[in-house]
């Protein structure tokens, strides 16, 4: 017996104990292939985002539909609000297997009838389907991460879904600006589909291996909750009718205005935590942070290429390709949040997040002035990509932290949806200031551009800067007080 053995015990009941226990990583064996293919799922939504947003403005001068550019964008969202809850019931019943291969579907045949369409109408339909696979897509992602990977390796894997972006925000604007420009922007649209097959080759059966079927205990046969699809349907359409009322400025707009509100006030009610709005310690500040923060950003970004292509004279590449370094230093800023070192600052790097995000939307219509090179938009909007990298990557693995393994589907909905719901309402915003300003009427050169036009795009940008001040607010809250023994 040596000095190292307890007394009473043989040295092989001890070996296993004194064996160094090897901490397994998101690209270790056990996890590689899940890892590289859930990151290629990501992948495929990103380089969908950064291609199409930078052929955007070309097809909706050529569909005659700059009037309802808005819509483009929010009709994507409408619909994953729908697709959001659909695929938190289905994966918390039945696993999330059948909401990401159902999701991916949708997601492809969505962007094939955008590419096809012969009118704006049908364009923005094809959002619309499109966005309902987005939906299913990104809430059947995170419960995969709460069933698969341990808590330590959540953050991790969180930090390579936002490096997932770093290529598609570089190759994406260059090569959809070089394919509209040389090709036609559809075919941005009808070529991205091919890059479905591998997703689905390599992180389906490790997802069925791993996360598929009911969680331990349940059977996968309880019902769907109806009520809460009833809710998701009724915010889809609330949704929607006070998109329409935005765009429409006429007196006759306030009746889908006012039917669209009645809708989709109860059903956000109904379908987020207790307390959302009133930014309650916890859960219901992480969910209304996530809103905040996406929704005054995305809304934000959806007019960066279309100012710099209208006021600024820039191509589609060129417009695009100024939002690319934010690609980078989006990831960058997940890194710096998956450190354990940073993980007791985790909230005061969301406040400064926040507060990137805030300075980089204020500072984004400076360009509007000939004096301000356009090079200037490309730093500021990678200070507020960092920013956001801090916060989103944080509040999900804050949510994933606080909440429990059968409600996991349940809860990403909710962050899914506040997110969503927070990118149509304020689109909703932007694009009726922007119209009632007369930025509906921009053409595509900075010459023909009116004096009016770029007052139409700082009426979007300015608000938005100070609801993400907001959001600096509400990181504050974030985890409950501690009680007092």
């Amino acid at each position: 017996m040596t000095a190292l053995e307890p007394r009473g015990t043989d040295a092989a009941d001890t070996a296993p104990d004194l064996a160094p226990v090897v901490e397994e990583g998101v690209l270790s064996r056990s996890y590689r292939a899940l890892s590289i293919g859930i990151v290629s799922v990501v992948l495929l939504i990103a380089f969908e985002a950064t291609a199409v947003g930078t052929a955007m403005p070309v097809a909706a001068r050529e569909l005659d539909g700059v009037s309802l550019y808005a819509f483009a964008f929010s009709g994507y969202f409408t619909t994953s609000l729908f697709g959001m809850v659909l695929a938190g019931q289905w994966s918390d019943r039945r696993g999330p297997l059948g909401a990401l291969t159902g999701g991916i579907g949708a997601f492809a045949a969505g962007l094939m009838l955008s590419g096809t369409a012969g009118a704006m109408w049908l364009f923005i339909l094809g959002r619309a389907v499109q966005g309902l696979g987005g939906g299913l897509v990104i809430v059947a992602l995170y419960v995969v991460v709460g069933r698969a990977y341990p808590e330590r390796l959540r953050p991790a894997i969180m930090a390579a879904f936002a490096a997932g972006w770093i290529v598609p925000s570089i190759v994406g604007p260059l090569a959809s600006g070089a394919v509209t420009e040389h090709l036609g922007w559809r075919w941005v649209f009808v070529g991205i589909p091919v890059l479905v097959v591998f997703p689905l080759a390599l992180a389906l059966p490790q997802i069925r291996r791993r996360a598929s079927g009911p969680m331990a205990g349940s059977d996968g046969s309880a019902a769907f909750d109806r009520r809460r699809i009833r809710l998701a349907l009724a915010i889809s359409l609330g949704a929607g009718l006070l998109q329409y009322a935005a765009q429409d400025l006429r007196w006759l707009s306030l009746v889908p205005g006012v039917a669209g509100a009645a809708l989709l006030v109860p059903a956000v009610l109904g379908l987020l935590p207790r307390g959302t709005y009133r930014a309650a310690r916890g859960l219901p500040s992480v969910v209304l942070l996530r809103g905040v923060a996406a929704g005054s950003f995305i809304a934000a970004e959806s007019f960066v290429p279309l100012m710099l292509v209208t006021q600024r004279g820039l191509s589609p590449t060129l417009a695009g390709f100024s939002l690319a370094a934010g690609g980078v230093t989006w990831a960058l800023g997940s890194w710096v949040q998956s450190r354990p070192r940073v993980e007791p600052y985790r909230q005061r790097l969301m406040m400064l997040g926040m507060v990137l995000v805030a300075a980089s939307i204020a500072a984004a219509p400076s360009v509007l002035i000939a004096a301000v090179p356009v090079w200037t938009l490309a730093v500021v909007w990678g200070l507020g990509c960092f920013g956001m990298g801090l916060v989103i990557a944080s509040t999900s693995v804050l949510l994933l932290q606080l909440s429990a393994p059968s409600q996991a589907g349940t809860n990403s909905a909710s962050l899914q949806i506040s997110d969503a719901l927070s990118n149509v309402v304020l689109l909703a915003t932007g694009g009726a200031a922007f119209a009632a300003l007369g930025g509906g009427t921009v053409s595509h050169t900075a010459t023909e551009a009116t004096g009016s036009h770029p007052a139409a795009f700082a009426a979007v940008f300015l608000p938005m800067a100070a609801v993400a001040l907001v959001g600096a607010w509400v990181t504050t809250r974030l985890r409950e007080r501690p009680t007092t023994p």
